[in-house]
């Protein structure tokens, strides 16, 4: 049997732990500390842009530094790469850049072709550029 001051306690709790919580924003309009005016930014802020949900997939496939470096190899090759000519690149398994080279690929920075066992890969230099094109535009 509890004691009577336990049972309180588990009282408490519940109502603390069991209110009903929301997960809208409410929008405040506060004055401005700075003396810039937020209303016309609120529309750029809020607004979706079919591109920056591509450029967020994108950058995510940028976002590490071994696919970075196999961007970067790719780019400076003369002609299309094996991947049996990555592998030893980069000390990693095959697996891992079998990997490294489908994020790329999903995220059309990379194109495919395979034969036989291999994928032969190039840069897609279009996607590149939209990259580039994309952070310019968001500077």
């Amino acid at each position: 049997m509890p004691k009577k001051g336990a049972e309180y306690i588990d009282k408490f709790r519940y109502m603390v732990y069991h209110r009903r919580m929301t997960t809208e924003t409410k929008q405040t309009e506060l004055p401005s500390c700075c003396g810039v005016e937020a209303e016309p930014l609120r529309e750029v802020a809020t607004a979706s842009d079919e591109r920056l949900v591509s450029a967020a997939a994108l950058f995510k496939a940028l976002s590490d530094e071994t696919r970075l470096r196999i961007v970067r190899t790719m780019a400076r090759s003369q002609s299309e790469l094996c991947e049996c000519n990555i592998v030893p690149l980069f000390g990693l398994s095959q697996s891992t850049i079998s990997y490294h080279l489908k994020v790329l690929r999903e995220a059309g920075l990379v194109e495919c072709e395979k034969r036989g066992l291999w994928r032969y890969c190039r840069i897609n230099q279009r996607a590149l550029m939209a990259a580039v094109k994309t952070l310019a535009d968001l500077g």
